[in-house]
């Protein structure tokens, strides 16, 4: 029997399609050069700043849309919904959480917060009911890979690190959750992090109820 009975995933780019497409998609639909929200928003120190201040619920997301609007020479209106708004649920990851939950796993979400007005990345994806722990940044005045935020997590998963693998499609936040104990899967491609979750929980998650 496996030693993990935790799972924690991300949900940006986890449970959902991957991010960079939909940004690029965003910034063609714009005209503007390809590359340019990733260089002003978190490559640009002021970028860089705003974006962690938001993820922190220090600033909202209709001043982050403000900023981001003039830094890039846009419209600000919903301006984080108009470029992340093509995300879709990753199915292949949605199951198998499901499948992890019925086997007894206890399922927890940890995501950097975006901002939920006037756009909500989180709108029909029913994070309460469908998981155990549903821990958004902003809510704690925290930003992954703030160790704090994970021991919130753990807290509130009634479990120790050691007991939980975390998936994450930022390296980093992975390298970050390996230190404080976790077991870490860098969520590259879903069919691949499936297989590596069900190896580690001791559970085959592409059972389909």
């Amino acid at each position: 029997m496996s030693q993990h009975t935790g799972l924690v995933l991300d949900f940006g780019g986890v449970l959902t399609t991957p991010l960079l497409p939909v940004v690029l998609a965003f910034e063609q639909r714009e005209g503007l050069p390809q590359g340019a929200c990733i260089s002003a928003l978190y490559q640009d120190e002021e970028g860089v700043r705003i974006t962690s201040d938001l993820e922190r619920g220090a600033v909202s997301q209709t001043e982050w849309n403000e900023f981001a609007g003039k830094k890039l020479g846009v419209s600000p209106d919903n301006l984080m919904g108009r470029i992340f708004g093509g995300l879709r649920p990753e199915p292949l990851l949605i199951n198998a959480a499901a499948a992890a939950r019925r086997a007894g796993i206890k399922v927890g979400i940890l995501s950097n917060s975006v901002g939920l007005a006037p756009w909500d990345l989180y709108d029909g994806y029913d994070l309460e009911k469908l998981y155990d722990v549903v821990v958004i940044s902003e809510h704690h005045q925290l930003r992954k890979p703030d160790p704090e935020l994970f021991e919130i997590t753990l807290k509130l998963m009634e479990m120790p690190a050691e007991q939980c693998v975390f998936v994450d499609d930022t390296e980093a936040y992975v390298q970050a959750a390996e230190q404080l104990g976790f077991a870490g899967v860098h969520n590259k491609d879903p069919r691949q992090t499936v297989v590596d979750l069900s190896n580690l929980l001791g559970v085959d998650l592409t059972a389909v109820p």
